[in-house]
């Protein structure tokens, strides 16, 4: 059986492994924990060398005034190298605007489980709508089943406290902010149609980065 990491012509694939942190001057890396984990997981199901010290070296010089957003990136050969870029904060009552693409995930490949480089049907998805008609863009499965955001999980409220959030089975990224809600018992997965979403009381998509942000569906 290939690795994961192979292409289905048999080739290897060309990408790195990404992870996307928020640097907090008080607090330092926000659940830096649950990024290296899936990093490490990922490194040892898709074959990259993975060196604690490299990536803690790369981590180390991400340092700052302000809140950063800072990018992990490891190649497969173990080196790792850390950018930073300004965080800019959200307005607090900020909604969101959401649109479905009609570029669809295929839920039988299991690299949309490990955040990687190779993003071009996110921007395929993305490049669908203009920014000023959509904040973030929705994927959906061969079923027809909502997957993910380009840059984030989905969460919906459906009558009681707990939110739903789609299962890995249907296609889509073990999201750090996700696997800790579902870990604390505020989310559990279910899986999500349009019209769930449509009829859904509350709507929310969120990362790590930027944690849960209200949204609705245009």
């Amino acid at each position: 059986m290939p690795a994961e990491g192979a292409i289905r012509d048999g080739t290897t694939a060309d990408f790195d492994l990404i992870e996307t942190l928020r640097w907090q001057p008080a607090d330092g890396f926000v659940r830096l924990d649950r990024h290296l984990q899936r990093l490490y997981s990922s490194a040892t199901a898709l074959g990259f060398a993975a060196d604690p010290d490299a990536i803690g070296g790369a981590l180390g010089k991400c340092r700052g005034d302000a809140a950063l957003r800072v990018r992990l990136a490891l190649s497969r050969d173990g080196a790792a190298e850390a950018t930073i870029t300004p965080l800019e904060p959200l307005a607090k009552d900020a909604v969101w605007t959401l649109r479905i693409a009609q570029t669809r995930l295929d839920s039988t490949d299991p690299l949309l489980r490990h955040k990687t480089t190779r993003r071009h049907i996110y921007d395929a998805a993305r490049a669908e709508f203009p920014r000023e008609l959509a904040d973030e863009v929705l994927l959906l499965n061969e079923r027809s089943e909502i997957c993910e955001g380009t840059i984030t999980n989905l969460f919906i409220s459906v009558g009681d406290p707990v939110l739903v959030t789609p299962p890995l089975t249907s296609g889509l990224l073990a999201g750090v902010l996700r696997g800790s809600m579902l870990d604390a018992g505020a989310a559990r997965e279910v899986a999500v149609t349009e019209a769930d979403l449509r009829s859904a009381q509350t709507i929310f998509v969120g990362n790590s980065l930027r944690g849960l942000v209200r949204a609705r569906l245009a």
